[in-house]
């Protein structure tokens, strides 16, 4: 169900992120016991992917500038780990996908669209690293063929398992989600790393990740689970 009204909470809200306990429990008695579909992680192979984590979408969504701590430190645990960060932005390209225009409107996409430059720099207080991957996307999907870079950057890392976090849950990151699944990526959607412009919203992106299209796991629990493990070492995948 859409919000009944806007989110008019100030800055620094945070989600609820919870889940239905039955939807929950019905992928449990669905995997055999396994709350999760990856319960193990190979850090080497896995990728923090941030999408659209700009000021000016953290200025207008009530609840994302609580995202920035969540995944400055589930970033520097994965990059301890070994794995790979990478920034996804908008480029401004995105503007002339066909029906856009029609969609939005011509004075909403000339707006959202303004600040959209090649480089454009990531919300403050995020951390960054020189290793990290900065990409930019065409499209709402960051996995979508042909729309950005990114998918044969990773390949090329061999990456097989993403996290995804950033803005908006329910459309960049929700379709960044699917695609990725599609193209046989095994996805982990980070509940409280993702912001939306209403908890309604936010909750119903995770419910569809959960049921179809990947895991979805707080940060802190992949913190613990890369800080357990030795520092850049590859796990191997358990069995099963």
């Amino acid at each position: 169900m859409p919000p009944a009204e806007p989110d008019l909470r100030p800055s620094g809200a945070r989600h609820d992120s919870s889940l239905p306990r039955w939807a929950v429990e019905k992928m449990i008695r669905r995997r055999n016991g396994r709350r999760y579909a990856f319960e193990d992680l190979r850090p080497a192979r896995t990728a923090l992917i941030v999408i659209d984590l700009m000021q000016g979408y953290v200025d207008g969504t009530p609840c994302a500038a609580s995202i920035i701590a969540p995944i400055n430190a589930l970033a520097t645990a994965l990059r301890r780990a070994g794995g790979l960060i990478a920034w996804v932005l908008p480029d401004p390209a995105m503007q002339d996908m066909p029906h856009l225009q029609a969609l939005w409107g011509e004075d909403h996409i000339r707006k959202t669209t303004a600040g959209m430059v090649p480089g454009m720099a990531l919300a403050t207080g995020l951390q960054t690293d020189a290793a990290d991957l900065k990409v930019s996307k065409r499209a709402y999907s960051a996995f979508f063929p042909g729309k950005s870079p990114l998918p044969d950057l990773l390949a090329s890392r061999g990456i097989d398992t993403i996290l995804i976090a950033g803005v908006l849950t329910n459309i960049c990151c929700e379709s960044s989600a699917r695609d990725a699944m599609t193209l046989g990526y095994r996805v982990v959607m980070v509940s409280d790393a993702n912001a939306a412009r209403s908890d309604a919203e936010h909750q119903s992106a995770l419910y569809n990740v959960m049921r179809n299209f990947g895991d979805v796991r707080e940060s802190s629990e992949l913190i613990a689970l890369f800080d357990a493990m030795p520092a850049a070492v590859d796990q191997p995948f358990a069995s099963g």
